[in-house]
């Protein structure tokens, strides 16, 4: 006698039956792949996803894309919205990768920040533009092995704050740093440590999208890579940081919300990845748009509520670190 084995769980992100919904048939030139886009509101309510583009080489570079309603009808530049410059910054030499944007109102500038990859390894990169048409680039901002970055939109104590996942003897964690001028870096401090054995997140974790800033503090999308006999495996979890002091985690969830089930996120150029780098909110103030890479072939959407989200992590978070070991 067979018995059938069902798990059942209540679904937090909601895949878009329009999924995906930016591939590399939709590109109006020649490529290999379209994924890992940042994303933002332009002040006419229209879209903005800042995708990052894989030519046939290999190279990355980022592409600038426009929606009227943030899921089809997209405008895509016929050209390159901004290619590495491995003359001017040598340390792009290899493409640029998987931005993230936050619109910070002091400046009136978005910031993208992204990752820059030569024979260093992967680095943190940072521009601001106010039109995605301009760029001013500050060029690598945290060396080699560093990546998975966004800069919080206003300062904490004075400080402009970057959360990032550089690559130390103690691993794939997640950090801040501090900057008076967005230029010089220091106060590092880590944040959120991958977990280990068993873990879904055990080993390396990422941040996703840029924190989004909520009344009970930075809600976090992070992302966890599992390493199995098949290849590793991507996920997304929740966690939720102390608004002034953000090195301060206030409740991390045990278990993933978010992972690979479609046919387009478990086969592509690399199998069984969800990776989110933007996100965007509706005019309620509570629906979260998530734009999320698909087996590093195409671009999907998902949709969420922040009060949906910190539910689940009143039922489901906490922060003993004794548990994360």
């Amino acid at each position: 006698m067979s018995v059938a084995i069902t798990t059942r769980y209540e679904p937090l992100l909601l895949r878009h039956p329009a999924n995906p919904i930016l591939s590399a048939k939709d590109w109006p030139y020649s490529i290999n792949s379209v994924f890992n886009a940042g994303a933002t509101l332009l002040a006419d309510g229209s879209t903005l996803l800042l995708c990052r583009v894989e030519d046939r080489r290999g190279i990355s570079h980022l592409n600038a894309a426009r929606s009227r309603n943030g899921v089809d009808g997209w405008e895509i530049d016929n050209e390159p919205t901004l290619l590495s410059s491995p003359k001017e910054f040598p340390e792009e030499l290899w493409g640029i990768e998987d931005p993230r944007i936050t619109f910070v109102p002091e400046l009136q500038q978005y910031a993208v920040t992204y990752t820059s990859y030569s024979r260093g390894g992967p680095g943190v990169s940072l521009a601001l533009t106010k039109d995605f048409r301009n760029f001013e680039r500050y060029g690598v901002i945290m060396p080699p092995d560093d990546k998975d970055s966004a800069l919080l939109p206003r300062r904490i104590g004075g400080y402009w704050a970057l959360i990032h996942r550089p690559m130390t003897p103690l691993g794939s964690h997640m950090w801040i740093s501090y900057s008076p001028d967005l230029r010089h870096w220091g106060r590092h401090r880590l944040i959120l440590e991958a977990r280990r054995g068993a873990w879904w997140d055990a080993n390396k974790i990422g941040l996703s999208p840029p924190p989004i800033e909520t009344s009970r503090g930075w809600l976090v999308l992070y992302h966890g890579v599992r390493h199995t006999p098949s290849g590793c495996l991507y996920r997304l979890g929740l966690a939720l940081f102390d608004l002034e002091n953000p090195e301060k985690c206030l409740s991390r969830g045990d278990s993933w919300i978010f992972g690979p089930e479609a046919e387009y996120e478990r086969h592509g150029d690399v199998d069984d990845v969800v990776f989110p780098c933007g996100s965007t909110m509706d005019a309620d103030g509570d629906t979260i748009n998530i734009y999320y890479g698909a087996a590093d072939c195409s671009i999907a959407l998902a949709r969420s509520s922040v009060t949906t989200l910190l539910n689940w992590l009143d039922a489901n978070g906490s922060c003993d670190r004794r548990r994360d070991r």
